[in-house]
Protein backbone atom coordinates (compact mmCIF):
# COMPACT_ATOMS: atom_id res chain seq x y z
CA UNK A 1 0.00 0.00 0.00
CA UNK A 2 1.51 3.36 -0.98
CA UNK A 3 1.87 6.07 1.63
CA UNK A 4 1.21 9.75 1.24
CA UNK A 5 4.65 11.28 0.88
CA UNK A 6 5.47 14.72 2.27
CA UNK A 7 4.61 16.57 -0.95
CA UNK A 8 1.27 14.76 -1.35
CA UNK A 9 0.43 15.69 2.24
CA UNK A 10 1.36 19.33 1.53
CA UNK A 11 -0.98 19.42 -1.45
CA UNK A 12 -3.78 17.83 0.60
CA UNK A 13 -3.32 20.26 3.49
CA UNK A 14 -3.17 23.33 1.23
CA UNK A 15 -6.25 25.09 -0.12
CA UNK A 16 -6.43 22.77 -3.15
CA UNK A 17 -9.52 21.03 -4.42
CA UNK A 18 -9.83 17.29 -4.80
CA UNK A 19 -11.66 15.91 -7.82
CA UNK A 20 -13.35 12.67 -6.77
CA UNK A 21 -14.23 10.36 -9.66
CA UNK A 22 -16.71 7.56 -9.04
CA UNK A 23 -18.38 5.00 -11.25
CA UNK A 24 -22.12 5.40 -11.85
CA UNK A 25 -24.34 2.33 -12.16
CA UNK A 26 -24.60 2.89 -15.93
CA UNK A 27 -20.81 2.67 -16.25
CA UNK A 28 -20.16 6.37 -16.80
CA UNK A 29 -17.88 8.37 -14.56
CA UNK A 30 -19.00 11.14 -12.21
CA UNK A 31 -16.32 13.63 -11.17
CA UNK A 32 -16.96 16.27 -8.51
CA UNK A 33 -14.68 18.87 -6.88
CA UNK A 34 -14.64 18.68 -3.08
CA UNK A 35 -12.73 20.14 -0.17
CA UNK A 36 -10.02 17.84 1.12
CA UNK A 37 -7.61 17.25 3.97
CA UNK A 38 -5.46 14.42 5.28
CA UNK A 39 -4.80 12.73 8.58
CA UNK A 40 -1.32 11.86 7.29
CA UNK A 41 -2.35 8.38 6.17
CA UNK A 42 -5.71 8.89 4.43
CA UNK A 43 -7.34 11.37 2.10
CA UNK A 44 -10.21 12.91 4.09
CA UNK A 45 -13.33 14.21 2.32
CA UNK A 46 -16.80 15.15 3.52
CA UNK A 47 -20.23 15.32 1.92
CA UNK A 48 -23.93 15.44 2.66
CA UNK A 49 -25.97 12.26 2.60
CA UNK A 50 -28.14 11.90 -0.49
CA UNK A 51 -25.56 13.06 -3.01
CA UNK A 52 -24.59 10.80 -5.90
CA UNK A 53 -20.86 10.48 -5.44
CA UNK A 54 -21.00 9.06 -1.88
CA UNK A 55 -23.57 6.49 -3.05
CA UNK A 56 -21.31 5.52 -5.97
CA UNK A 57 -18.29 5.33 -3.64
CA UNK A 58 -20.15 3.07 -1.21
CA UNK A 59 -21.44 0.82 -3.99
CA UNK A 60 -18.01 0.19 -5.53
CA UNK A 61 -15.78 0.84 -2.53
CA UNK A 62 -13.31 2.72 -4.76
CA UNK A 63 -12.71 6.07 -6.42
CA UNK A 64 -9.95 8.12 -7.97
CA UNK A 65 -8.94 11.36 -6.26
CA UNK A 66 -6.94 14.01 -8.09
CA UNK A 67 -5.56 16.94 -6.12
CA UNK A 68 -4.22 19.77 -8.28
CA UNK A 69 -1.88 22.43 -6.98
CA UNK A 70 -3.87 25.66 -7.43
CA UNK A 71 -0.61 27.62 -7.69
CA UNK A 72 0.80 25.32 -10.40
CA UNK A 73 -1.95 23.35 -12.19
CA UNK A 74 0.67 21.18 -13.91
CA UNK A 75 1.42 19.62 -10.53
CA UNK A 76 -1.04 17.11 -9.17
CA UNK A 77 -1.36 13.94 -7.16
CA UNK A 78 -3.69 11.22 -8.38
CA UNK A 79 -4.70 8.36 -6.10
CA UNK A 80 -6.83 5.30 -6.62
CA UNK A 81 -8.46 4.91 -3.23
CA UNK A 82 -10.57 2.52 -1.18
CA UNK A 83 -12.85 3.37 1.71
CA UNK A 84 -11.03 3.03 5.03
CA UNK A 85 -13.79 4.74 7.03
CA UNK A 86 -17.32 5.95 6.31
CA UNK A 87 -18.74 7.76 9.33
CA UNK A 88 -21.21 10.33 10.54
CA UNK A 89 -19.33 10.63 13.82
CA UNK A 90 -17.42 13.91 13.82
CA UNK A 91 -18.59 14.75 10.28
CA UNK A 92 -20.08 18.12 11.31
CA UNK A 93 -16.79 19.07 12.93
CA UNK A 94 -14.90 17.95 9.82
CA UNK A 95 -16.96 20.15 7.49
CA UNK A 96 -16.51 23.08 9.89
CA UNK A 97 -12.70 22.58 9.83
CA UNK A 98 -12.83 22.48 6.04
CA UNK A 99 -14.95 25.66 5.97
CA UNK A 100 -12.27 27.35 8.08
CA UNK A 101 -9.56 26.15 5.69
CA UNK A 102 -11.32 27.11 2.44
CA UNK A 103 -13.56 30.04 3.44
CA UNK A 104 -12.07 31.29 6.71
CA UNK A 105 -15.50 30.66 8.28
CA UNK A 106 -15.77 29.06 11.72
CA UNK A 107 -18.80 27.00 10.69
CA UNK A 108 -19.92 25.62 7.34
CA UNK A 109 -22.26 28.32 5.97
CA UNK A 110 -24.10 26.22 3.38
CA UNK A 111 -25.63 23.63 5.72
CA UNK A 112 -29.26 22.89 4.95
CA UNK A 113 -31.85 22.10 7.63
CA UNK A 114 -31.82 18.39 8.44
CA UNK A 115 -28.64 17.77 6.45
CA UNK A 116 -26.57 14.84 7.65
CA UNK A 117 -22.85 15.06 6.95
CA UNK A 118 -20.56 12.10 6.32
CA UNK A 119 -16.77 11.89 6.39
CA UNK A 120 -14.80 9.40 4.32
CA UNK A 121 -11.22 8.44 5.05
CA UNK A 122 -9.82 7.05 1.83
CA UNK A 123 -6.81 4.74 1.73
CA UNK A 124 -4.51 5.19 -1.29
CA UNK A 125 -4.00 1.95 -3.24
CA UNK A 126 -2.09 3.57 -6.13
CA UNK A 127 -0.51 6.98 -6.00
CA UNK A 128 1.18 9.06 -8.68
CA UNK A 129 2.66 12.55 -8.49
CA UNK A 130 3.06 14.65 -11.63
CA UNK A 131 4.94 17.88 -12.07
CA UNK A 132 6.35 20.00 -9.31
Amino acid sequence: MPTLDARAQELLRAKNFCHVSTLREDGTILTVPVWVDTDGEHIVVNSAEGRSWPANLRRTGHATCTITNHEDPYEYVSATVAIAEDTHEGADETIDRLAKKYLDEDTYPFRKPGEQRVTFRLRPERLTHHGG
